[in-house]
C-alpha cells in the first residue's frame, strides 16, 4: 500500500524538555538530572549508580516515570490499531473468500479460529481479516494476538472468536425469565461447591456468595459483568451436573442458565485479565457436561493459552513482592487449568513439565468465612483439590515421556513403567481418612484408569509385556466394577462428565485388545512370573481377586462397559456413538466367552474327576483380532487417537 507521505498520526509530536522528576540525589544537590535509567548520568559519574532512586511516592501523583511508560505503551497500542485498520483495508481488496482451510491444531490458535469461522459463510471475509491480522505472529500468547479485539474497534470480539471455534451447536438465545427463588438457587450453588469447586477452586468462595447477594438484592449495588457470569455459570453447572438425561428439567435449566451467561461473554472473556481465565474454566466445566453445545478440548486450549499470556505458568521471581493472597489465587488458577488439560482427549498437553514452575497452593482457603487449617473440611478445604493436582502432575510426567515423545523406543521400559505406577500407588496411599467417600471413589477410578493408560501401548513402548497385559486385564475389570454402579446412581456425586464416557471406551478397547492377544493365559488365570530386579521398583500388584472365575468376570466386564456407555448415552449423544463403535467386537467376544463357558460346564458335568487336567476350548482369535488395529485397541481407537 503506497502513500504520498507520512501523516501526523505516523509521527506524533512527543517532546520532553526535561525529565519528569529528578532523582533524590540530584534534587538534594540541586544539579541537573537527565533522568536516564536505571541510573542518571550524574550518579554514574560519581560512582553512586546503585543509590540512584527511580520514581517513588515522593513525586507528585501522575508525574512518575512509570506514568510516562504507560503513555508510551498507549501510543504503541494506538499505532498498532492504526496499522491494523490499514491492513484490513488492503486485505479486503485482495482476499479470495474461497481459499481452502486446513484442519485446526491446538498449537495454532489462528488455524483454530480461522477454520471455525470459515465454516460459516456469512463470516468468511471477516475470518480472512482475522487471519491477516495475526498471521505474522504464529503461536504466541492469546494476549499478543487478540488484545485489540474490542467491541470499540471491531465487531469481531475475542469472545466471538472463542465461541466460533468451540461451538458444536449454538445455545438458544436467552429469553426473559424470572430468577428462581433464592433457596432454589442456593441449592444449585451448594451442589457446585460440594462436587466441583472442591476439585477446582478457581475463584475465592466469597466471590460467589457476593455475586449471589448482588443479583438477588433489590435496589442494591450495581452487579458487575463477571458477577453475572460467575453466578449464572455456577447455576448452569449445578443444574447440568445433576441431570440424568438430556431430556430432563435439569439439563434444560442448565442450557437456559448458560445462555443467560453468554450475554456477558464479550466483556468477561476479554483477554489480559485474571477474570478471563476464571470465566474460561467455568465454561470448560460446563462443556464437559454438555458436549452437544461446546467442544471442551478447544476451550481448554484457550484457557491454557490465557494462563501463559498472564505468566501464571511460572511463579513470580522471589525478589518481586507479591501479596500472599494474590499468589495463592494465581497458583490455584494455574493448577485448575493444568488439571483440566487431561489426557482423556489423547492429545498433547498444552503445558510441558519443562515450561512450568509453580508451587502447589497451600492448604488454608482464601475465604475468611470458612474454616482454616489443613484438616479436611469438604468443599471448604483445598486438600481434595491438592490430591487432584498431585495426580495430574504424576500423569503429566509419564504421559509426555511415553505418548508425546518422538524419541527412540524406551530402554528398560518395564522398569520405568513400574516406577510410574509405584509413584501413583504411593499417591493413593496418602488419602486422609477424612476424605469423603464420593471423592475416594473418584480418585480410585482415576488411579485405575491411569494404570491402564500407562501400561497400554505407546509411542515409545509399542509391545506390552505378558504381565503388563495381565495388569491391563485386571485393572480394566476393577475399573468397570467401580464405574458401573456410579453411572447408575440416581444422585450424581463428585464431578463425572462426558470425559468419563471417553475413559470407559478407552478402558474397554484395551480390555478387548489384551483378551484377543492373550486369551488362553488370561482366561485360565495364568499369571506370569515377574521377578523384581535389584534396585528397581517392584511390579504393580494384582487385585486381590485376580485369576478367579475369569470367564464370568470377563463377561460381566464387557456387559458393564456396554451398559455404562448406554447409561451415559441418555445424557450425551456422543456416548451413543462410542457404544456403537464398541458393539461389534464386544458382541463377538461375548459370543465366544459364552460358548467357552457352556463347554466348561458340560465338561464339568460329564467329568468323573473334577480335579483332572483338561484342555479348555479356545474361541476364534482370528475373528477377534480382525476388530483390532496394531495399536492394541479398537480400530479407530480412542476418539482423537
Amino acid at each position: 500500500m503506497t502513500r504520498s507521505g507520512p501523516s501526523a498520526a505516523d509521527t506524533p509530536l512527543l517532546r520532553v524538555s526535561r525529565p519528569v522528576s529528578a532523582c533524590s540525589r540530584c534534587r538534594a544537590a540541586k544539579i541537573k538530572c537527565d533522568g536516564k535509567l536505571p541510573a542518571c548520568t550524574a550518579c554514574e559519574k560519581s560512582g553512586r549508580a546503585g543509590e540512584c532512586s527511580s520514581a517513588n511516592d515522593q513525586f507528585a501523583k501522575g508525574k512518575e516515570r512509570s506514568y510516562v511508560a504507560s503513555l508510551e505503551s498507549r501510543v504503541e497500542k494506538l499505532e498498532r490499531r492504526l496499522a491494523y485498520a490499514r491492513s484490513r483495508k488492503a486485505s479486503v481488496a485482495m482476499h479470495d473468500g474461497d481459499e481452502p482451510v486446513e484442519a485446526p491444531d491446538r498449537k495454532d490458535s489462528l488455524a483454530t479460529i480461522r477454520a471455525a469461522i470459515h465454516g460459516k459463510a456469512a463470516r468468511r471475509r471477516e475470518a480472512a481479516d482475522v487471519n491477516e491480522l495475526v498471521s505474522d505472529f504464529g503461536f504466541l500468547s492469546v494476549n499478543a494476538t487478540t488484545r485489540d479485539f474490542e467491541s470499540s474497534t471491531t465487531n469481531m470480539t475475542f469472545a466471538r472468536l472463542i465461541l466460533a471455534a468451540a461451538n458444536n451447536e449454538l445455545v438458544p438465545k436467552s429469553k426473559p425469565f424470572q430468577l428462581p427463588s433464592r433457596p432454589a438457587a442456593m441449592a444449585l450453588v451448594q451442589y457446585y461447591l460440594d462436587n466441583v469447586f472442591a476439585l477446582f477452586p478457581v475463584f475465592p468462595e466469597t466471590a460467589l456468595f457476593n455475586a449471589l447477594d448482588a443479583v438477588y438484592q433489590e435496589n442494591g449495588r450495581p452487579v458487575t459483568d463477571f458477577e453475572h457470569w460467575l453466578l449464572y455459570m455456577v447455576l448452569a453447572i449445578g443444574a447440568t451436573g445433576q441431570s440424568r438425561s438430556n431430556q430432563d428439567a435439569f439439563y434444560a435449566d442448565g442450557v437456559i442458565w448458560v445462555g443467560r451467561a453468554l450475554r456477558y461473554a464479550d466483556r468477561v472473556l476479554m483477554p489480559g485479565y485474571v477474570s478471563q481465565i476464571q470465566a474460561l474454566v467455568l465454561l470448560v466445566q460446563y462443556s464437559m457436561l454438555d458436549p452437544a453445545h461446546f467442544d471442551s478440548w478447544q476451550l481448554i486450549g484457550f484457557a491454557c493459552r490465557a494462563v501463559v499470556d498472564l505468566g501464571f505458568h511460572q511463579d513470580p521471581p522471589k525478589e518481586q513482592q507479591t501479596d500472599k493472597k494474590t499468589l495463592e489465587l494465581r497458583r490455584r488458577i494455574f493448577y485448575c487449568v493444568y488439571s483440566l488439560d487431561s489426557m482423556v482427549h489423547a492429545r498433547s498437553f498444552s503445558f510441558t513439565d519443562d515450561s512450568t514452575s509453580v508451587a502447589f497452593p497451600s492448604a488454608p482457603t482464601l475465604s475468611s468465612s470458612v474454616t482454616s487449617g489443613s484438616s479436611m473440611n469438604g468443599p471448604h478445604s483445598i486438600d481434595t483439590a491438592l490430591l487432584l493436582f498431585q495426580l495430574r502432575q504424576a500423569q503429566s510426567s509419564w504421559y509426555q515421556e511415553l505418548f508425546q515423545s518422538s524419541r527412540d523406543p524406551l530402554q528398560n521400559s518395564s522398569t520405568y513403567i513400574w516406577q510410574m505406577c509405584q509413584e501413583m500407588r504411593e499417591w493413593s496411599e496418602s488419602f486422609p481418612d477424612s476424605l469423603p467417600l464420593a471423592f475416594k471413589e473418584f480418585f480410585d477410578l482415576e488411579l485405575l484408569y491411569s494404570y491402564v493408560y500407562c501400561l497400554a501401548p505407546s509411542c515409545r513402548v509399542q509391545a506390552v509385556t505378558t504381565y503388563g497385559k495381565t495388569l491391563i486385564f485386571e485393572y480394566s475389570i476393577a475399573y468397570m466394577q467401580k464405574i458401573f454402579p456410579i453411572s447408575r446412581d440416581p444422585i450424581n456425586t463428585a464431578f463425572y462428565t462426558y470425559h468419563d464416557a471417553l475413559r470407559v471406551f478407552f478402558v474397554g478397547s484395551q480390555f478387548l485388545a489384551v483378551l484377543s492377544e492373550n486369551q488362553d493365559d488370561l482366561l485360565n488365570g495364568v499369571v506370569p512370573y515377574t521377578p523384581a530386579l535389584a534396585g528397581a521398583p517392584p511390579p504393580p500388584p494384582l487385585p486381590s481377586n485376580a485369576g478367579v472365575d475369569n470367564i464370568d468376570r470377563s463377561i460381566n466386564c464387557v456387559t458393564h462397559i456396554r451398559e455404562t456407555l448406554k447409561t451415559f448415552g441418555h445424557r450425551w449423544d456422543d456416548s451413543k456413538a462410542l457404544l456403537s463403535s464398541f458393539e461389534t467386537p464386544a458382541e463377538l467376544l461375548l459370543s465366544s466367552l459364552r460358548h467357552r463357558k457352556r463347554q466348561m460346564e458340560e465338561f464339568s458335568r460329564n467329568s468323573h474327576s473334577p480335579s483332572a487336567h483338561m484342555s479348555q476350548p479356545n474361541f476364534d482369535s482370528n475373528n477377534m483380532r480382525s476388530a483390532f488395529g496394531n495399536g492394541g485397541g479398537l480400530q479407530g481407537g480412542h476418539p482423537g487417537y
